[in-house]
């Protein structure tokens, strides 16, 4: 299995994905070799002591997400991709084949546009099947404006693997529609999360001894559209001026989303974070009073099921993955700022409803597991290998 980032070394939620996918395998007893690449300075213990991993080290290390400056909307976006990150790819492509020459896998599984070279020139050395796995796309990144190079490295991606798994139907739509891929070659495999990694919501913050909160967590680049969380914000605040708003992560956009939430009159109530660590994480949604996503694209959107499993009410885009498994919680277009306003007034003003949202919506992903999911990965895999 070929992944370009895995916890504790991860900026987003590919990396969640991918340690929940090889877990949930591993419930059903299938051994999965982790190729992932790493900085070459580092020495000593592996910093996954739980998986197989085999490391293509680099003599640079590069993130997914770093600089290319992109216009989106009002705004310049320096993001996603630094000027290395073709060397890097290149580089672990070529080491990922050195290092697992001695295996012989009976599936070739690759996640995301940055290890799909390797996984095909991977599949083709040992003659087995290849599965692409998407979790975004680059339409998604980029406002569907899309760099042609990664474009098409995706696409040849898709068009070498012999099964690809979309993390959403909202996913298979873009691959069948933008990028010429057969519907009958997707499969669609939802995300999934670990329930039991929240706190119960009882254990929740009492909600009546603090103002209302209302919560934005993500990375700030165009494809989370933040801004119009600070529109939605400006509506509410309009309606009910003691509401509280964070923002929280970090982001190409940071600056300029502070500058804008000043102009626009929300200096004294919208709070942002910056980046932030997973127990403060956690301690946000103990104190939320509702959730928003207002993703422009977004392929899933595991943190809406994170502010579900700590009892949150969720309102989240239309143009998602997520809003294909939650059926307790608002769904929204992500450009309806005005019904967005609405739902976070609702669930603010009727207790009973909130109470029910925080109630029923965990209850009803309860059965959405890697374990559950992993078994359908299982399953595709054994319609090209052909076993029982």
């Amino acid at each position: 299995m070929f992944g370009w980032e895995y916890p504790p070394f991860h900026t987003g939620g590919l990396g969640i994905a991918c340690q929940g996918i090889v877990r949930g395998l591993r419930h059903h007893d299938v051994h999965v070799t982790l190729v992932l690449p790493y900085p070459n300075q580092e020495k000593g213990t592996s910093p996954f002591p739980e998986e197989d991993v085999c490391f293509a080290r680099l003599t640079k290390m590069t993130g997914a997400y770093a600089s290319r400056s992109v216009q989106s909307h009002s705004y310049k976006e320096h993001m996603l991709y630094d000027d290395n990150l073709g060397q890097s790819i290149e580089e672990y492509t070529a080491k990922s084949l050195e290092v697992t020459k001695h295996i012989h896998p009976h599936i070739v599984h690759c996640h995301d546009w940055m290890t799909y070279e390797a996984g095909s020139r991977s599949a083709r050395h040992h003659r087995t099947p290849l599965v692409a796995h998407i979790h975004a796309t680059e339409l998604d990144r980029t406002n569907f404006c899309p760099d042609p190079w990664i474009f098409e490295r995706e696409q040849q991606g898709f068009i070498s693997a012999d099964k690809i798994i979309a993390v959403s139907h909202y996913t298979k739509n873009i691959l069948a529609q933008h990028y010429g891929i057969a519907p009958d070659k997707i499969h669609v495999i939802h995300n999934a999360h670990h329930l039991v990694d929240a706190a119960p919501p009882l254990l929740r913050n009492n909600p009546s001894k603090h103002p209302p909160l209302v919560l934005f967590l993500g990375r700030l680049t165009v494809q989370k559209n933040p801004e119009q969380f600070l529109h939605v914000a400006q509506r509410v605040h309009a309606s009910s001026p003691d509401v509280q708003f964070v923002m929280a992560g970090d982001g190409p956009a940071f600056t300029h989303l502070i500058d804008r939430a000043c102009a626009m009159g929300l200096e004294n109530c919208m709070v942002f974070t910056g980046k932030i660590t997973t127990p403060e994480v956690q301690c946000l949604f103990q104190k939320a009073s509702c959730f928003v996503m207002p993703s422009f694209s977004e392929p899933f959107g595991l943190v809406a099921l994170e502010a579900i499993a700590h009892g949150v009410p969720v309102i989240i885009s239309k143009q998602s993955g997520a809003s294909e498994v939650i059926r307790h919680g608002f769904a929204v277009d992500f450009w309806d700022a005005d019904k967005m306003a609405d739902c976070i007034l609702t669930i603010l003003r009727d207790g009973s409803l909130a109470g029910q949202l925080r109630s029923e919506a965990p209850h009803a992903i309860r059965n959405l597991t890697w374990k559950t999911q992993a078994g359908q990965i299982v399953a595709l895999y054994k319609t090209l290998t052909h076993t029982a």
